[in-house]
């Protein structure tokens, strides 16, 4: 069986899109549309040359405009301050007492949630609070600025 240079092109794509759903590196997928541009200049009749010229200039052109559209694109928060993740972050509790180890006991959405200062340093006192971050089982919590 002889197989085509545009074959080859087709098969080495379809194993870097078979490697990116497993791997989920993005920048595969760049690749692989290299490898698309080569077996179009396959198609097209270029010679073995060109078709390497054409999958490394759209493959490589295209993984560095990824590399730099994210370089410049700003980074999330972590999942434990990202109001996208945490839903609590930003929401208002209100503390009646502190516990002498720093922590607080609160219900919060129908569940008793401990309760810790996002700030060691400060000293804790009741009084309304906001979450501002969800760790495990625990909300930190900063006081509320006044009204």
């Amino acid at each position: 069986m002889d197989l085509s240079a545009a074959t080859w092109w087709w098969i080495a794509a379809g194993v870097l899109v078979a490697a990116e759903l497993t791997t989920g590196t993005f920048y595969l997928l760049m690749l692989a549309l290299g490898c698309v541009a080569g077996a179009l200049a396959a198609h097209a009749g270029a010679g073995g040359t060109a078709q390497i010229v054409a999958a490394a200039l759209l493959g490589g052109g295209a993984t560095a405009a990824w590399h730099f559209k994210r370089a410049r694109s700003p980074r999330s928060a972590p999942a434990d301050r990202n109001v996208d993740v945490n839903l609590d972050i930003g929401q208002s509790l209100q503390i009646d007492a502190w516990q002498p180890d720093g922590s607080a006991v609160v219900r919060h959405r129908g569940a008793a949630w401990t309760v810790r200062l996002a700030d060691a340093a400060a000293t804790p006192a009741p009084g309304p609070h906001l979450v501002v971050a969800v760790q495990g089982n625990q909300l930190r919590v900063a006081p509320a600025p006044a009204r």
